[in-house]
């Protein structure tokens, strides 16, 4: 565990509080009275680590606010900044490797109730948004204006948008439009500076960089500028294949294609039965590999029968948004890790990307760690360039196992993004980013945001 400030004294908490009540009584504020919500505002899915599980299990705020506007969240930064008590954020807790998990006690701040679309711009799309609304409450405002968010995690129903930037990276959308850091898909951030007299910021695009995917180390984000793009009623196909090579080589030749596919994402049999499907789609047979596609529907024209020539056989069509149960969304990324590990507690996963070719990769890993890894893959665009990730799942074997399987990937030349860590570094490419510190300095000067979690303002 990083060193860390020293926990506040319950004396400090309390006084805090009774400044908050006063400055800002419209503040709902939960105390060590609520132990329950305490811990549950304290946590989020983490637990899909063994390695972070015992690291974080009893990491607990000792006040919890729910701010529902910006004057709000600058009342409760000067607070902190005045007391020198740690600030960890918190948006709906979708995140998986304990983002908002509070290391050093302190303060947390739900930013949920700050839900507002402040703007659609008629002619170029970009919206204003703030960071506690729900991602899919924003889809639905923006549908009648026939636009749609580029990039969604499978939690879009339950993720925030600030929640999103600040621990996301991609998703759903990314193999047209790539990651959350890739240029132009964050325009500008709203920020709230922890100081005395916090700051309101209006950031633009370059200043934004540093505080995307920074875990809320380096600002307080309360709104965010994002372009959006033409809606499309994209269509749901699942497609059954008997053999994983030609699954694989399907997968590898759409990505080649000139059709229009907003999600590509491949699950090998044992992950396929083991999943749960959208109403009137049959479950995968014994030994079934699936291909979930959405795709344009100009595209309908030609994949079923191209898919039938590569080995692939149409199980189950709908639109997205008409069909009923389980969108088919909720069966890719992060949500797979979800729909295995409640049937199967004892696994974890990792996250990659897969280098080229993949197949001897998959192979030799596939025969090494038999019935021990189950494979998942999603397409995504990388530099300009269609690639495969990979969220395989693995059965947990110990952390010299986990090791020991992270040294192989990465000999073979997979981009590893450890979701077993604390720091924002190790948890990306495991280099420390000077502009995210350097921001850190600027709008957190005491280092009071998520303590603990920024490995380069611990070792600045």
């Amino acid at each position: 565990m990083p060193a860390l400030p020293p926990r506040p004294s319950e004396a400090c908490i309390q006084a805090l509080a009774a400044e908050l009540r006063a400055r800002a009584p419209g503040l709902e504020l939960i105390t060590a009275n609520q132990p329950a919500e305490l811990a549950r505002l304290s946590r989020d899915y983490f637990d899909y680590s063994p390695v972070l599980v015992p690291r974080l299990a009893d990491q607990r705020a000792q006040l919890v606010v729910r701010a529902t506007g910006v004057v709000e969240v600058q009342e409760v930064a000067a607070a902190c900044a005045r007391a020198g008590v740690p600030l960890t954020l918190r948006g709906a807790g979708t995140g998986n490797y304990g983002q908002c998990v509070p290391l050093a006690g302190g303060v947390v701040l739900d930013l949920s109730g700050l839900q507002r679309l402040r703007s659609l711009h008629p002619d170029t799309g970009v919206i204003e948004v703030e960071a506690g609304a729900v991602m899919a409450a924003i889809e639905a405002q923006l549908a009648p204006q026939g636009r749609a968010l580029r990039l969604r995690p499978s939690t879009v129903r339950t993720a925030t948008m600030g929640g999103f930037i600040a621990g996301g990276s991609g998703g759903i959308g990314s193999l047209r439009w790539g990651f959350l850091r890739d240029a132009g898909n964050l325009l500008g951030l709203e920020v709230v500076t922890v100081e005395p007299e916090p700051r309101l910021l209006q950031l633009d695009a370059a200043a934004s960089a540093p505080l995307n995917h920074a875990y809320g180390c380096n600002g307080i984000v309360t709104a965010v500028r994002l372009p959006t793009c033409e809606a499309v009623v994209w269509q749901q196909l699942v497609v059954g294949f008997a053999s994983w090579s030609q699954a694989l080589e399907a997968t590898r030749e759409l990505l080649t294609s000139a059709l229009a596919l907003e999600s590509v994402t491949l699950l090998e049999a044992p992950i396929a039965q083991a999943s749960p499907w959208p109403a009137g789609c049959v479950p995968a047979a014994e030994g079934e590999h699936r291909l979930l596609l959405l795709a344009a529907p100009d595209a309908l024209a030609v994949l079923p029968a191209w898919l039938a020539a590569r080995g692939g056989q149409l199980c189950w069509q709908a639109p997205q948004g008409l069909s009923r149960g389980l969108p088919l969304r909720e069966l890719s990324w992060n949500h797979t890790t979800l729909h295995w590990r409640a049937q199967h507690p004892g696994w974890t996963y990792l996250q990659m990307l897969l280098p080229q070719p993949e197949r001897p990769l998959l192979e030799e890993l596939s025969r090494g760690w038999a019935g021990d890894l189950h494979w998942h893959l999603e397409a995504v665009r990388h530099q300009g360039c269609a690639r495969l990730a990979a969220l395989p799942l693995l059965r947990w074997q110990g952390e010299e196992a986990l090791e020991r399987l992270m040294v192989q990937l990465r000999q073979a030349g997979a981009v590893l993004f450890n979701p077993h860590v604390i720091t924002v570094e190790e948890g990306g490419l495991g280099v420390i980013d000077a502009d995210q510190v350097a921001a850190k300095v600027a709008y957190d000067p005491a280092g009071l945001l998520n303590p603990g979690k920024l490995r380069g303002w611990l070792e600045r």
